[in-house]
């Protein structure tokens, strides 16, 4: 079975830690080539020194951006096209901020469409044709399992998680032709600074110990323990590799049984 990406470039989003961090470690370590993006230098340039070199000809780099600046985006992504194409784009940002969807802004919406929905379609418009040249391509979108089943207390977060699983379906159909897969990844309950937020808030909403609220989530799930971001990152390597060329248009859930949904 076929799971090297030696030769490969990869554009992994939100890499500075997290589950971004770690999935461009799974691809450095069957061989791709990473380009990490965030908008901390500093931990990009952390991140940068604990990724592999499986060989001489390995070589890493990082690009800084704000994906609430699309022009920049725009500018630094074609740049990078210049020097080498893009084989594997892997599509991952922060969560919007939790709350009631009753009590969302028109703003938050908007900046929750334009991180991430409209990043992810420029970046794909960008990368597709590269792919395309190249005959080998992967789309991957880390998400969240309220694609499947929304999540108490998200409300911006669901509404913009199901329209990236809506666009990624689409364009799936469109470029399946060319060899070029997309699939979504939907981290459940993994161990990240975003999980960590949205039990805070839990606990602080409902006037618990976070302790109580951490053995609470728990308890959901079937596995009985939270994930790692190495488990959800082990998930988006394999869709990366060429093992996985005839998977695309799915939503992947990575979350110890949590998704009760098919």
């Amino acid at each position: 079975m076929n799971f090297s990406l030696i030769g490969k470039n990869a554009l992994v989003g939100g890499s500075s830690k997290g589950i971004g961090k770690a999935t461009a470690i799974a691809l450095a370590q069957l061989g791709a080539n990473v380009t990490l993006m965030a908008r901390n230098a500093e931990m990009l340039a952390q991140t940068l020194s604990e990724l592999e070199r499986t060989s001489h000809e390995q070589h890493h780099d990082f690009l800084v951006v704000d994906y609430n600046d699309r022009e920049d985006l725009h500018k630094k992504v074609t740049g990078l096209l210049m020097i080498k194409p893009i084989h594997i784009l892997i599509n991952n940002t922060g969560g919007p901020a939790g709350g009631p969807i009753l009590d969302a802004t028109a703003d938050q919406f908007i900046t929750a469409y334009q991180n991430h929905l409209l990043c992810n379609h420029l970046l794909a418009q960008l990368l597709i044709p590269g792919m395309k040249e190249a005959g080998y391509g992967r789309i991957i979108n880390i998400i969240s399992t309220s694609v499947k089943t929304p999540l108490d207390n998200l409300g911006v977060s669901n509404t913009t998680r199901w329209a990236v699983a809506s666009w990624a379906k689409t364009l799936a159909a469109e470029i399946a032709p060319f060899g070029i897969t997309v699939n979504n990844v939907l981290p459940g309950f993994a161990v990240t600074d975003r999980l960590m937020e949205v039990l805070e808030g839990g606990s602080q909403r409902k006037g618990i110990a976070l302790e109580e609220e951490i053995k609470a989530a728990e308890a959901t799930i079937p596995m009985g323990r939270f994930g790692t971001a190495e488990e959800v990152a082990a998930a988006a390597a394999f869709l990366a590799s060429p093992a996985a060329a005839y998977i695309t248009g799915i939503n992947l859930p990575v979350d110890g049984g949590r998704t009760r949904a098919l």
